[in-house]
This record gives C-alpha cells, sequence and structure tokens, in this order.
C-alpha cells in the first residue's frame, strides 16, 4: 500500500499577504468596516484599548500593533450584528442546542438582559435591576456561601476583577474558578515553588537581547502572533532560536512579517528556528534532562581537562540550593529513558546542549503544550533547572517566559482571582474592608465542576468566558452545568454556557474592549497586565451597540449591592467612577502604589519580578533545583492493555488559526493547510498506513480511562501530516468530550488536554464524498 499524497496544502511561510488578506476580510465581514479599521488604529496604542486577544507585550512605537488574530477578534466583537428578544423569541434554548459553537456567535452582539422561562424554553428580557435582585435572591438563601462559584475569564479588567473577588470573599467564600485553572496553573505552580513568584522574569525588551530563544511546546504564528515579531527580530539579529514542538508549525519555521514591504509583497520570509526538534506528547520533560545531561557530561570533560565550567558556580552557591542532590538525579536519569520517553535521539539533545551553552543569555519560552499533562508542574521545574545552571535568571537577555493567554489573565490572579489566597493578601483585603474574610481554599475549575455535579455547589456566576467549551469532558461539564439552580452569564454574545440550563438562568450583556465606557463621573479607563508584568490603561473609542450594555465593572458592583445589604463598600459610587477602585487596589496591593497616576504614563508601567531581582520568595528565600523523576511511563501508555488488538495513540487538543481560545472565528486553518473543516484529525502517514487508512478517510476517536471508561467522538478526517508517530492531533472543543474530567496534572488539576489515551476505528462512512 502506497501513502497517499495529503490533499491539503501547507503554506511555505506564515504572514505576509495572506495575512493581510485574511485581516481585511474578518473587517468586512464585520458589517462596519469603517468602524473596526478605527479600531484597529487604537488597538495596543497609547490612549486606546488593550487588544482583546493575547496577553502578549506591545512596544507601542509605531502605526500598527495588531496583528492578523488580534484583527479578527477585534472584528468579531465589534460587530454590527446584534441578538435581542426578537431572536430568543424565535428560537428556543432546545433548539439553539443543536447549533455549533461557531453558529451560536456569529448571531451578534446580546443587547439586553435575558431571564431563562422554563415554561416556554426560551429567553426573555429581564430589567437590569430584576436581574441583579434575582442573583441576591439566589446567593442569600444558599445555606453555605460554599455553594456558590465565580467563574473569571482572562479577559476581565483589574478593576471588574478586583471587584469581583472582594465581592465573592465579603460574601465568604474563596470559590475562584477560572480560565488559568486550564491552561496555565502548571507554570504559576512549578515557578512559585522553585522561584518564589508565578510570573515569569523577562520583559519585553529581553528578547532583544538573547544569544538563545528555546521555545517549547507553543505555535505563536496562531496563538500569540505578535510573539512573532519579537522572534523574527532576533532571529535576524543572530539569536540561535531552538524549537521544541510535537507538530512542525509554518511559523516557527519561515515567516514573513505583513509590515515588511519586501516579505509582504514577495516570497521572501525569515527563518525563524535554528533548529526544530518534535519530541513525543508528553516528552519534553525527558528532552530538557537529556540537554541538562549532555551539559553535565560536557562540562565534566571541560572540567578534568583543566577547562573552565560551563556551570555558574558563583550563582548556584549564592541564589540556589538542592543542587547536589539535582545533579545526582540527572546522572542516574539512562539516556535510553530519556531517548525513549523524549522521542529524540541522544545527538539531536546534545546538539541542543551544544547551542545552549554557547549562548550567555538564554530565554526559555513556552505555553500549554508543556503545561497540560500529568507531569508538568515537573517539567516546568525541569526548565527552571536548566536555567539555574547557567544563572539564565535576573540578567539581560536571560530568564523565563510562560506565554500566556488571554489579554489580562495574568492581571486577574495578580487581583486576587486565586481559590488559594496568600495569608498576607487575605489580611491586605480584610483591612481594606474592615471585616474578617475566609482563608480556607476554595474550588479551582475542576473542583468546581466536580461540586456542581454532586450539587453540593448550587449557583454559577461567569464573568465572561464559555466554561462549557472550555472545560474537558464535555458530558459531565454539560451536566454540572445543568445542575445549578442558578446560572449566570456575563458576556457579549451567545455561547454554549448560557445554554446549559438547570433551574434559572441570566444572560447580562456587557461592554466590549472596543466601547467607550461611560459612568457617572464620565468616560472611564480599564486597566489589564500583560505577560511581562506590565500594567496599562485601555479605552474604548466607539459607541456601544446598545444603550442596554453595562461594563463588566458596572454589573459586578451591582451584583455586590444588591447581595450584601449593609456593606462598608460603596458598591455603586465604585462603579461610577474606576478610579476609586484603583486608589483600594493601591492602597492594599504595594506593587500599585500611585495606581491612576502610574497609568498615565505612555506605556503603563511595571510591576516588578522579584526573582528577576535576585529576591527569591520561596520558604528557603533560595531558588529551587527540583530533583524530580521522569514519569515512569506517559499517561497514554498505561493503557496499552486496555485496548486489546487496538493501536493506542496519544492525542493533544489544539486551536485552528480561526480561533482563539473557545472562539472560533471561521472553518479555516490555513498554516495547517485546511480549509472548510473543523472535524478533522492530524495523523502521521505511516501510522495511517499501518492502521490501513488513507488520507481523508473518516474515523471515530475513542479515549480510553480507568475502570474500562470510554469516551467517543464520531467522523473525524484523518489529515497527514509531519507529527511524530503514535501521536495524533485535532481541536478543541470538537475533542474535550475525549478528556477524562479526573484525568489532570498533578498539583496543578490542569486537564491533559495534550496527553488523551485513543484508539481509532473507521466510521461507517469511511469516506468523504
Amino acid at each position: 500500500m502506497s501513502i497517499e499524497t495529503p490533499k491539503h496544502n501547507k503554506p511555505l511561510k506564515a504572514g505576509g499577504l495572506s495575512s493581510l488578506k485574511s485581516t481585511l476580510k474578518h473587517i468586512v465581514q464585520s458589517q462596519q468596516p469603517q468602524t473596526n479599521i478605527k479600531n484597529l488604529l487604537k488597538a495596543n496604542q497609547n490612549k486606546g484599548f488593550d487588544c482583546p486577544g493575547c496577553a502578549w507585550g506591545d512596544q507601542k512605537d509605531g502605526l500598527f500593533q495588531f496583528c492578523e488574530n488580534g484583527a479578527k477578534a477585534i472584528a468579531w466583537e465589534s460587530t454590527s450584528k446584534t441578538i435581542g428578544r426578537e431572536f430568543f423569541a424565535q428560537h428556543s434554548v432546545s433548539s439553539l442546542m443543536k447549533q455549533s459553537d461557531y453558529w451560536l456567535e456569529y448571531q451578534g452582539r446580546l443587547i439586553e438582559p435575558l431571564s431563562y422561562n422554563s415554561d416556554t424554553d426560551h429567553y426573555q428580557p429581564i430589567s437590569w435591576q430584576q436581574a441583579f435582585e434575582l442573583i441576591a435572591s439566589h446567593l442569600k438563601n444558599l445555606e453555605s456561601p460554599n455553594q456558590a462559584e465565580f467563574y473569571t475569564s482572562g479577559r476581565a479588567s483589574n478593576e471588574a476583577s478586583f471587584l469581583y473577588q472582594l465581592f465573592g470573599r465579603m460574601y465568604g467564600t474563596n470559590n475562584f474558578p477560572d480560565c488559568s485553572n486550564m491552561c496555565h496553573e502548571a507554570s504559576g505552580v512549578a515557578l512559585t515553588t522553585s522561584i518564589g513568584v508565578g510570573k515569569g522574569t523577562v520583559v519585553l525588551d529581553d528578547f532583544d537581547h538573547a544569544d538563545a530563544i528555546f521555545v517549547f511546546g507553543q505555535n505563536p504564528g496562531t496563538n500569540h502572533p505578535r510573539m512573532m515579531n519579537a522572534l523574527r527580530k532576533a532571529a535576524r539579529a543572530g539569536c540561535k532560536i531552538v524549537t521544541f514542538n510535537n507538530l512542525k508549525e509554518v511559523a516557527l519555521e519561515r515567516f514573513a512579517s505583513p509590515q515588511d514591504p519586501v516579505e509582504l509583497l514577495t516570497s521572501k520570509a525569515t527563518e525563524i528556528s535554528h533548529a526544530y526538534f518534535t519530541p513525543k506528547l508528553g516528552g519534553d520533560m525527558a528532552a530538557i534532562r537529556g540537554i541538562v545531561k549532555a551539559i553535565l557530561e560536557h562540562d565534566e570533560q571541560l572540567t578534568s581537562s583543566g577547562s573552565k565550567t560551563l556551570l555558574d558556580i558563583s550563582f548556584i552557591d549564592q541564589h540556589t540550593e538542592g543542587f547536589n542532590h539535582y545533579i545526582e538525579q540527572v546522572k542516574a536519569t539512562s539516556w535510553e529513558k530519556i531517548t525513549q520517553q523524549s522521542g529524540l535521539e541522544q545527538q539531536e539533545l546534545r546538539q541542543a546542549a551544544h547551542i545552549y551553552c554557547q549562548a550567555d543569555k538564554v530565554i526559555c519560552t513556552w505555553a500549554m503544550g508543556l503545561t497540560q499533562h500529568k507531569h508538568s508542574v515537573a517539567t516546568i521545574q525541569e526548565l527552571v533547572n536548566l536555567q539555574l545552571l547557567r544563572g539564565n535568571i535576573g540578567k539581560k537577555g536571560a530568564g523565563l517566559c510562560p506565554v500566556r493567554g488571554h489579554s489580562n489573565v495574568q492581571g486577574n490572579r495578580t487581583m486576587g482571582i486565586n481559590e488559594k489566597p496568600s495569608n498576607t493578601f487575605v489580611d491586605a483585603m480584610a483591612q481594606l474592608v474592615g471585616q474578617s474574610l475566609p482563608y480556607e481554599h476554595g474550588h479551582n475549575t475542576y473542583h468546581a465542576i466536580h461540586a456542581l455535579l454532586k450539587k453540593q455547589s448550587k449557583v454559577l456566576v461567569c464573568l465572561g468566558g464559555n466554561i462549557a467549551a472550555a472545560a474537558s469532558d464535555s458530558e459531565k461539564t454539560f451536566q454540572a452545568l445543568r445542575n445549578t439552580e442558578l446560572n449566570v452569564q456575563i458576556s457579549t454574545k451567545l455561547n454554549r454556557s448560557h445554554l446549559l440550563i438547570g433551574k434559572n438562568a441570566l444572560i447580562l450583556p456587557c461592554l466590549g474592549r472596543t466601547e467607550i465606557d461611560v459612568q457617572t463621573t464620565g468616560e472611564q479607563k480599564i486597566t489589564v497586565e500583560d505577560t511581562f508584568s506590565m500594567v496599562h490603561a485601555s479605552q474604548g473609542n466607539v459607541p456601544p451597540i446598545s444603550n442596554k450594555l453595562k461594563s463588566e465593572t458596572n454589573i459586578v458592583a451591582n451584583i455586590a449591592h444588591a447581595t450584601l445589604k449593609d456593606s462598608t463598600v460603596n458598591w455603586l459610587s465604585l462603579a461610577g467612577d474606576y478610579q476609586k477602585i484603583r486608589d483600594m487596589i493601591a492602597q492594599s496591593l504595594p506593587a500599585f502604589a500611585h495606581f491612576n497616576e502610574k497609568i498615565e504614563q505612555p506605556g503603563g508601567f511595571y510591576l516588578g519580578n522579584s526573582a528577576a531581582d535576585f529576591n527569591w520568595l520561596t520558604t528557603n528565600s533560595k531558588a529551587n533545583f527540583s530533583s524530580n523523576e521522569l514519569p515512569k511511563q506517559l499517561i497514554a501508555e498505561q493503557f496499552t492493555e486496555q485496548v486489546g488488538t487496538h493501536k493506542l495513540f496519544t492525542l493533544q487538543s489544539l486551536r485552528s488559526h480561526d480561533q482563539y481560545n473557545t472562539t472560533i472565528y471561521g472553518m479555516n486553518d490555513r498554516y495547517r493547510g485546511i480549509s472548510g473543516k473543523r472535524n478533522v484529525l492530524f495523523i502521521n502517514a505511516k501510522d495511517a498506513q499501518h492502521q490501513g487508512f488513507n488520507d481523508g478517510d473518516l474515523v471515530d476517536i475513542t479515549s480510553v480511562w480507568f475502570n474500562d471508561e470510554y469516551r467517543t467522538v464520531q467522523n473525524f478526517e484523518l489529515c497527514f501530516y509531519d507529527i511524530p508517530r503514535g501521536n495524533l492531533a485535532a481541536y478543541y472543543p470538537e475533542t474535550n468530550p475525549l478528556v477524562p474530567l479526573d484525568s489532570v496534572g498533578d498539583k496543578s488539576y490542569t486537564p491533559t488536554s495534550k496527553a488523551i489515551a485513543v484508539y481509532l476505528e473507521k466510521s461507517r462512512d469511511s469516506r468523504i464524498i
């Protein structure tokens, strides 16, 4: 049997003219192109608004500070299409549930508050005051505040997030599940343990000074395209970029800047990766261990011959603990184990180690390819170990850079969206409001879904996001939402979470980032924090799509006002003047001193990073080497016997290029050569041949879990792709049903969406016609 030529055509470069054409197409599809051209010129600019897309930082110089997917996010939100009472009178919730996620959001902006009528199975209009009173009534009638779950999306502003957590804690709970529980939680846990702060240690300017940049488990060309400008600039300056990614992604191979006339209009592009390695899914920890082992073996040869050591012994002695124990762990790890688990050859890892040692300043950057595994915390700790060996933290052009998703997901955590707040933080909030607040840890997303499934929690309030489409194990997640006595969704557009209803549900429409926010004291600014701990103001510049919209901050304040009678906080005063909220933040969080004054600075201000200043806020006041063993076996390998004669694969879920988080902008994935479809399964051609499959065959995917649990999705079209044998990839949320709810990372509880044990069977309709 010969392997067929793949039916899709992966482009030779990312960016360039195709990116510009895609941007223009989405601006036109918004049905108000003039408004969105104006919006794009204000995106990520001083006295403009922060892009509602990713959290990558900005240079703040130049006319254009947006990328293709940022433009999609802006055009998607700032559309002239609206839905209100007429739409919901026409469509029952049951009928809407049959529609795709793309169709639901494509209908347009929500323009008035809505309440679910169980007698008719329709949403119908409700006044804002009635909505606030309904929420307050449910919350006040709960037996315990811990029966409420306060979920947060990463795009909520600092002001809204601060009020939200303050309200929840004054109400009496630390139940703050949020989107970061499902993506970068492992980064926060690992970094806090290792260096004392759960954030990256670099700033954007460090990318201009690095000698080498090691990129792990991410696809910036789609997920945070503005990062490509930093990588392109670094590569052109001679920086060696080394990529470890399971898939060969075109943007990490060749990228053409749409702002470079030559690369825009010709076939020219910048070579991004000096070396590109494709480890097995879950094999990154073994790969990093292999780099370290190669460094140590070479260093031993050098020092035994009298040459200078490769290690920064002065840094290690002064700033770290656990070095000797870690070195013993590395030496005890065999090359056979490393190569078997990583899927990479010893020669490849020695090549990466050589590049690392030739560089004086190295940045290590990663995303969800590292964070969504059972052993993700240990993997990121291993990455920290690598950087500590040569003192690559706290010097210009070097450090650790977790690349987070939504535009203020890091700011949410800084503001206190955290189910495990420190005693210091709780004390500060208690002093601010003059009452005692709970210290007991609350629910993250995993525990919140379990509590809702067991009906231990009864009210769910979601400040943005789409938890139904974001969380794993769709069947159980959907049931958890259906178990609610009240499901409150603060949103700009219709999504799946609005349709999973228990006894009562509310849709509360809010302003978008691009829209002018007018309160009683006039136009307001909000603030956000990017992935580099830079805080800056954001101010919309176009009129709201409806005069019935309220800002997220205003909605939260009104819920608090209705619920907490005789509160020590004047919630409505805060809703009318966001400067007062920032004054409260400045009063309680030292890094935000003079908050209102600082955001007037062009580009905002830097919060600082304790680890970058060699101030290790760990329990022993040192940066810690972590001596973790490699996993005995990767998670999917545990089920080989359970699948019998079936071939066991490891599947990862990922985004298409026409997607941001759960929002789907279209059916194309240009950088992977996919057009007009999403039920696609990427597979190595030799694996397909061995299974008797052809490119384009339809297959059913079944995941395997303990206690003979099986979950199946049907009719996925096979697509031959450059991916290691034994590994598969497909889009989410379509494959979320395959991820068992209890398959989570150690210590982080993050879904293992990059390590799903599956087998394949031909669908009944085995070929596309």
